[in-house]
């Protein structure tokens, strides 16, 4: 079981392919299943990658007491060091893109690319105002879990692909593949209420790529204009008919969009996304 060792404590995480290090860093209750095992394979072909759990999260260990968004990035530093990188081209989505800021910001000579995937940045302009957190938490509150998926899965993805039951069975199964306590999340939600980067997001020096669905319902597709907007130079593609879980939806074309941002490797045109 690989755990880095992060001043005594362990932090889980998963690694394969070969390449220049990726960085993978999760959302609110997710893991490092929460990929997917297509889009983790389309990006091994190309990147050495790591996707860890967050703290409290599957085998990680948990730190009592609240936590910022930067001592998140924090945990993201130290897990480079364990892992022998000077620094990584880095990928966080929801949650963990509020994280992949801060280690952009705090740790920039860590950051070679920065991938920004549905999500938010604080500040002026920026909204926390989606239906989808306040329905899923509404579910966990329940306490039935076939509940909390349920509203997962109708929160997290397009309605044109919950329209087909039978991609219902792989999102099941990899909710309940890893542990994800209440508390932790909850801890989670409250870090991620207070995370306002809006002001330093033009201090951020590396390439930027933002990624969002139109059809997000858990982070409104206007934060990643905001964030666009925000860092120097930085690229926004939106994925048509997509929900908030857009390499779950998309994964050869996520991937293939990651590969030419980070390496410069041309990713062919497609209907999904509008640049």
């Amino acid at each position: 079981m690989p755990r880095a060792q992060l001043n005594g404590r362990g932090l889980y995480y998963e690694r394969r392919g070969d390449g220049p290090p990726l960085l993978l860093i999760q959302g609110m209750a997710g893991h490092h299943r929460t990929w997917g095992e297509p889009f983790l394979t389309a990006l091994a072909r190309d990147f050495d990658v790591v996707a860890y759990d967050h703290r409290g999260i599957g085998e990680s260990d948990d730190v009592a007491g609240d936590f910022t968004i930067g001592d998140l990035a924090d945990d993201a530093a130290a897990l480079l060091d364990d892992l022998g990188w000077t620094s990584a081209h880095v990928l966080g989505v929801s949650l963990g893109g509020m994280v992949a800021q801060e280690l952009a910001l705090q740790h920039a000579s860590r950051v070679r690319t920065l991938v920004l995937g549905c999500t938010y940045p604080g500040g002026e302009g920026a909204s926390l105002r989606a239906a989808g957190p306040i329905r899923m938490m509404t579910a966990m509150n329940t306490r039935d879990v076939e509940q909390a998926v349920r509203a997962a899965y109708v929160s997290n993805l397009s309605a044109g692909h919950i329209a087909d039951e039978r991609h219902y069975a792989a999102f099941h199964e990899m909710a309940l593949s890893v542990a994800a306590p209440v508390p932790v999340i909850l801890r989670q939600a409250k870090a991620a209420f207070a995370h306002d980067a809006g002001d330093r997001l033009a201090g951020i020096a590396v390439p930027t790529l933002v990624l969002h669905g139109d059809e997000d319902d858990m982070m409104e597709h206007l934060n990643a204009e905001v964030i666009a907007a925000a860092v120097p130079g930085a690229r926004l593609v939106t994925f048509e008919h997509t929900g908030h879980m857009f390499w779950w939806e998309h994964p050869e074309r996520a991937a293939a969009l990651i590969r030419e941002h980070c390496c410069g490797t041309p990713e062919s045109s497609g209907r999904f996304v509008r640049g």
